[in-house]
């Protein structure tokens, strides 16, 4: 039976972490040597590692699951695609400036950090005893009156409702000041995220380095439906980068300008958004935060399953509730605490006004709750602009059962004669009358030689058009199939926040000592699998080492080998700090009767067994099959009896 951990025993403290993670370089500033950049961070090996591997969990749970059609488009992105997306004229957030540095700061934020910290100073000063000998009369800090508070906390519940001038009224009610400086601030102004750039040499085409991944699907849909043999619903999914122009970056990974997103869009018929798979997640338990919680200035929790939310209309439809309770199987999968993680629905301001339903999921960290997936519901808004904008038909097919008999009166016309009398008029003739109604096209049905139909043109000119140039006939066909615009359901990760987020929740400190930080990362996403540790540098250790290392490569498995000089205790505690779930100890038991240490990260139980079995254990513990205490039953414990025998 493994050996309890006790995992609580000091407070989590984030800059101890912070330090962690900078020691053991999961992480740290770009261009650092040169003093570095806000928001731009290079990930180290043991970073890189744990994004691959979250990436390909993710890939797995989606793209192969789900059989999705995966996509790689360009980063460089055209201007007149965000033309259309609306990015050019929307992507933007309120940032003010400090009246007297000119420093930038993001307004929502600015308004969030200081009501955060009247509260929590507010909360400190409440739970402090007073002592009247520290301070004068004038020192003394007055607590905030009860109304304030409320106040606070429902500003604070519903601040992603609040347009830029009421921030700024916000600000001058609250007497909301820069912190650093405790200067005034100006009024909020709009910035717009999006890194501009040129195209080409010329310099008079514009484009933009992509906020989303988002438009590359939009895009493609026509080939994308090819591909799928013209049939919905399907989903395609994309992982790659995407660029903001962040106005003030903060809290490392959270707030960056560079970053990896892992998208899905979800093409679906707007008359049919159930899911042939609802049923296996129906009974799904999640947090939701509704929309009129957070309106009336609350954040009271409701828990209850996602079949229940999209029967009682909370979660709009089977589609969205699916990729809800997919989004929390991934997250909890990967190691996210469940009581850690909310959706919070998006308020009917701040929602999208093309998305009829929206859903955040949110973590909690010590920085408070954090947006980590966003999954809405964007109707056909994108298809439809990308296709006014292009001409091109962005739709798919499906049956009319059973088919229509559609009467119809059109022009029918002679090209050759209109042509040669009207020339480059021709086709601007042809589009008028098209879209004339019927009750002028009858009209046109009456005119004579004699008596012609009059049309104006653009250019003032008015040209005559009789039955020489066209005829009205009526037609009858029969409908089988309809084009319609599919709606878009899109899930979309933030991966750099989900990874720190990660990494909060798998932190901890030993018992013994603050000092000793470990990672209790799932083996799953570890970025290294396997430590192996040889207790010293003996020539006859090599082999051994080389065996084993060779046959965890053929296993699939990733391992390191420390045969560095310090104590193995040292060795085991930094890639307890690297979050390396198990270790491979060769000593000289090794040498005379072919068995190793297997060590456990979190409880630092140990077992011993011949190199196969262990390997074959440690194969089974990644794959998922056994967990440590089934292990523990087919390995004995070791006790270090074991290796003095053998020395």
């Amino acid at each position: 039976m493994a050996s309890a951990v006790n995992k609580t025993a000091h407070p989590f403290t984030k800059a101890n972490l912070e330090d962690l993670l900078l020691k053991r370089f999961f992480y740290a500033p770009a261009f650092e040597i040169y003093g570095g950049v806000a928001g731009l961070y290079d990930y180290g090996p043991p970073g890189s590692a744990l994004q691959a591997n979250i990436i390909a969990e993710w890939r797995k749970h989606f793209i192969i699951e789900e059989a999705m059609l995966e996509l790689d488009t360009t980063i460089m992105t055209p201007e007149k695609v965000f033309v259309a997306s609306g990015h050019v004229a929307k992507f933007a957030d309120w940032m003010v400036k400090d009246t007297k540095t000119g420093e930038v700061l993001r307004a929502d934020h600015l308004v969030k950090n200081v009501l955060n910290e009247r509260l929590d100073r507010d909360k400190a000063l409440q739970e402090a005893p007073a002592d009247p000998k520290k301070k004068s009369k004038k020192e003394v800090i007055k607590p905030l009156e009860a109304t304030v508070k409320e106040e606070y906390e429902s500003i604070l519940n519903r601040l992603d409702e609040y347009s830029g001038p009421q921030l700024g009224e916000l600000m001058k009610k609250h007497a909301i000041l820069n912190p650093g400086t405790g200067n005034e601030v100006g009024e909020p102004v709009e910035f717009n995220l999006m890194f501009a750039s040129n195209i080409g040499p010329v310099g008079n085409n514009t484009g933009y380095l992509r906020p989303e991944t988002a438009q590359g699907h939009f895009v493609n849909f026509s080939r994308l439906l090819e591909f799928n043999n013209g049939a919905l619903p399907f989903a395609s999914a994309q992982v790659g980068r995407s660029f903001r122009n962040e106005i003030s970056p903060r809290n490392g990974l959270l707030r960056v300008r560079e970053f990896t997103m892992a998208e899905v869009e979800h093409f679906v018929d707007a008359a049919d958004k159930s899911h042939p798979r609802f049923k296996e997640v129906a009974d799904v338990k999640l947090r939701f935060l509704r929309k009129e919680i957070q309106s009336a200035g609350k954040n009271d929790i409701i828990e209850t399953t996602i079949g229940d939310a999209v029967s009682c209309g909370m979660v709009a439809n089977e589609t969205l509730g699916y990729f809800l309770a997919r989004i929390y199987l991934f997250l909890t999968k990967i190691g996210i605490q469940p009581a850690r993680l909310r959706f919070r629905q998006h308020m009917d301001k701040e929602m999208a006004h093309y998305a009829c339903d929206c859903w955040d999921a949110e973590i909690h960290l010590s920085s408070g709750w954090v947006e980590c997936v966003g999954c809405a519901d964007r109707s056909a808004f994108d298809l439809t602009q990308h296709s006014k904008a292009t001409g091109k038909s962005l739709v798919a097919q499906k049956p009319v059962d059973p088919p229509r008999i559609i009467h119809s009166t059109e022009p029918e016309w002679n090209r050759k004669e209109l042509g040669l009398t009207f020339k480059k008029s021709s086709q601007e003739i042809m589009k008028k009358v098209e879209a004339l109604p019927v009750e002028e096209l009858e009209k046109i049905r009456a005119a004579t030689d004699n008596e012609p139909y009059k049309l104006d043109l653009a250019s003032g000119e008015c040209i005559e058009l009789s039955p020489k140039y066209v005829k009205i006939v009526d037609k009858t066909t029969k409908q089988t199939v309809e084009d319609f615009t599919p709606n878009v359901i899109e899930p979309s990760f933030g991966l750099g926040r989900i990874l720190y987020a990660l990494l909060e929740h798998s932190y901890w400190a030993r018992e013994t000592d603050i000092a000793r930080g470990v990672l209790s990362l799932p083996a799953l996403i570890a970025p290294i699998k396997v430590l192996i540790v040889p207790i010293s540098s003996q020539e006859s250790f090599k082999p051994i080492i080389q065996d084993i290392a060779t046959k965890l490569r053929k296993a699939g498995i990733s391992s390191r080998v420390d045969s560095s000089s310090v104590s193995i205790g040292r060795r085991y505690a930094r890639n307890d700090e690297l979050g390396t779930p198990f270790g491979i100890t060769v000593d000289f038991a090794s040498v005379s009767n072919g068995t190793v240490t297997l060590r456990e990260r979190d409880t630092m139980d140990q077992r011993i067994g011949k190199v196969d079995e262990v390997i074959s254990v440690v194969t089974d513990l990644l794959e998922g099959t056994c967990d440590w205490d089934a292990a523990c039953g087919r390995v004995p414990a070791y006790s270090g009896v074991q290796a003095i025998e053998g020395a």
